[in-house]
């Protein structure tokens, strides 16, 4: 039953981000935002809400473990796992530059988010330098998108969620009403409060019941679970060819990840970031980060060889995590 729970906790958080993400492109296009910000923002964002629900509910219910390792788990198993399996589907070409900078930020968002579990935890100065962070870089990624230059992560990240469903772009919601709109962003609210409580409710009892650990059921079945979208875009991604997007997908996963989801986490609901979590597994998600970097920066691609490395790191991950090696 606990487990049924936390199923449906995940469909409702799925569920809640792909109508929450409908309603507001429709309702921003009709303001008349730019096509190009709401894909960098409005869009851009919506495949991290199941990860923000999730740990935005467990810091709030007092579970920092969950909390923080579905920040972290989510960005070992983007690196790792998703964009592994990507690989192998399709080797994924890779343009320096844009792996330099939008790779570059990933790391500098890791090495952040360790800085943060070192030092003073995730209180709401760091959350406000976080989200300060978040803005720079879409803020860079706009200027970059309007100068015509190497697409950003951010940009990828939007146009692999719109391949999976092409209604989240503005052109094709313009016969959509206000109404339909307005329901489809409450109906997308009240999904993800509730998925994220359904969720996070589930996790605590599997951790009591197994005997495991919130931060081990975080980093592990929270994480992946919320990290569905991820691999179901980029994997379209790689089918469809656009070997770039999937790329930038995951890396721009990992950017809004950090910034984003940590810092408005840690601006609402101050968190302490669990000993194990801070000892181990950031900085197995800066190393991650590199490894992907030096793969991809040695051959100008990713391989399918490579990505079964990668997926193969992700399993050896997963034992250390849980004790079994």
């Amino acid at each position: 039953m606990t487990f049924l729970l936390l199923l449906g906790g995940l469909v409702l958080l799925v569920l809640g981000g792909e109508f929450l993400v409908r309603g507001a492109v429709v309702i921003a296009g009709k303001l008349g935002v730019s096509p190009l910000m709401i894909g960098l923002t409005i869009v851009g964002m919506g495949t991290s809400m199941p990860e923000l629900a999730a740990s935005l509910q467990a810091a709030l219910a007092g579970s920092p473990g969950i909390a923080l390792g579905n920040i972290v788990g989510s960005n070992i198993a983007n690196t790792l796992l998703i964009l592994g399996v990507a690989a192998i589907l399709a080797p994924i070409a890779v343009a320096r530059g844009t792996l330099l900078r939008d790779g570059g930020v990933g790391l500098l968002a890791a090495c952040a988010l360790l800085a943060i579990a070192w030092t003073t935890g995730l209180g709401r100065v760091a959350g406000l330098v976080l989200v300060a962070m978040m803005i720079g870089y879409l803020v860079v990624a706009y200027r970059q998108e309007r100068k015509a230059a190497a697409h950003s992560a951010a940009f990828d990240k939007a146009v692999a969620l719109e391949n999976v469903d092409p209604a989240l772009t503005p052109e094709q919601g313009r016969g959509t009403g206000w109404a339909v709109s307005l329901a489809f962003l409450l109906a997308g609210l009240v999904c993800i409060v509730g998925g994220g409580t359904l969720l996070v409710d589930a996790a605590v009892k599997i951790a009591i019941e197994f005997g495991m650990s919130e931060t081990l059921v975080g980093l592990t079945i929270v994480a992946v679970g919320t990290s569905l979208p991820e691999l179901v875009t980029s994997a379209v991604a790689a089918i469809r060819k656009q070997s770039e997007v999937a790329l930038g997908n995951v890396l721009g996963s990992n950017i809004y990840n950090v910034f984003f989801i940590g810092g408005v986490t840690g601006i609402i609901s101050p968190t302490p970031v669990p000993e194990a979590i801070a000892r181990f597994d950031l900085p197995v998600l800066v190393g991650v980060s590199l490894l992907a970097m030096v793969l991809a920066f040695t051959g100008a691609r990713l391989s399918r060889r490579e990505g079964a490395v990668l997926v193969a790191a992700y399993c050896v991950y997963l034992g250390f995590t849980a004790g079994l090696i």
